[in-house]
């Protein structure tokens, strides 16, 4: 059965832990296939890696970004072998390169390429931060909405750190670096913040501070090819449908410095007539947001067999 009417949202980085996507590794043989050709492409034992590595091997940037997108594909061609074919596609952040390859914007190998490159320049970009400012990272603030967040920040006056992700209408995360991330602790507490949790990440994501990074990963797109979506295909950069395959492209390097704008895709996918939601990647962070956004849709965790046998 093919339902035309399910949306697939692909994970992020921060969703990764050891183990992940073992179940599917053992239940599908074109899983498997996925592991050998990441493995071949990325110049890595990913088995290894996403079965025996550590939490700590797994946060290093260049490992996380063909990790995570390895598991998001997994449960895609998981889905697929089930029957289920999405009838638009989102990711978070990184996530948003495996939705491509669900659109037919890029294909797995392409993706597996880009990612693998995207997590050389931006850690080698933080690293560059690190050396001027210091320790860097991100933080999920509790009980504010991304106005609220975005104001709080430019009143305060600290600098070098932002809203960076507009999850829900309670969650914003904030990005930079470690003293600006906590300068700016008790503006977001005045502001009416619950509590501000550290996320497991290794760099000032979706900041101008990574600004320095753009010009490489331009150079990298351009040795790819972009086809135009097959299916409705939404940007993290302004929440909205992407037309072609050039505007993916072009997407696609500002995505690196710009806030992502979750809530404003999980609107508009909630009111394009689509009638569940799969999540496709390690963990449940994604299916927590939409339940907290107030979108009437089921949505379902894949990540796991159990979670993708009862989608399916």
């Amino acid at each position: 059965m093919v339902d035309s009417k399910t949306a697939f949202v692909f994970s992020g980085q921060g969703a990764q832990f050891p183990g992940m996507g073992k179940d599917l590794w053992e239940a599908y043989s074109c899983v498997k296939e996925l592991f050998e050709k990441a493995s071949d492409l990325c110049g890595k034992d990913m088995k290894a890696l996403l079965f025996e590595g550590s939490a700590e091997d797994l946060k290093d940037t260049q490992n996380t970004q063909t990790a995570v997108s390895l598991v998001n594909l997994a449960v895609r061609r998981a889905l697929n072998e089930e029957g289920l074919q999405s009838s638009c596609s989102a990711g978070f952040s990184l996530g948003e390169f495996s939705a491509m390859a669900d659109a037919g914007i890029l294909t797995e190998d392409d993706v597996f390429a880009l990612v693998a490159k995207r997590g050389e320049i931006m850690a080698a970009t933080g690293n560059e931060v690190i050396k001027s400012y210091g320790d860097v990272g991100m933080g999920a603030v509790m009980g504010l909405d991304f106005e609220t967040v975005s104001s709080a920040i430019e009143a305060s006056g600290v600098k070098n750190v932002y809203a960076a992700n507009n999850n829900s209408p309670v969650q914003v995360v904030i990005s930079g670096t470690a003293e600006g991330i906590s300068g700016v602790q008790d503006a977001l507490k005045e502001a009416g913040a619950k509590r501000v949790i550290p996320l497991k990440v290794s760099g000032p994501f979706h900041t101008p501070l990574l600004e320095g990074g753009k010009e490489a990963l331009a150079g990298f797109l351009q040795t790819l090819s972009f086809s135009d979506p097959v299916k409705d295909f939404y940007s993290n950069v302004t929440g909205t449908l992407v037309a072609t395959g050039s505007e993916a492209r072009e997407l696609s390097i500002q995505q690196m410095v710009s806030p992502v704008q979750w809530l404003v895709i999980e609107k508009n996918i909630g009111s394009s007539g689509i009638e569940a939601v799969a999540e496709c990647g390690p963990g449940s962070v994604l299916t927590g947001l939409w339940k907290k956004s107030g979108m009437e849709q089921p949505v379902t965790a894949c990540g796991t067999l159990e979670g993708l046998k009862t989608l399916a």
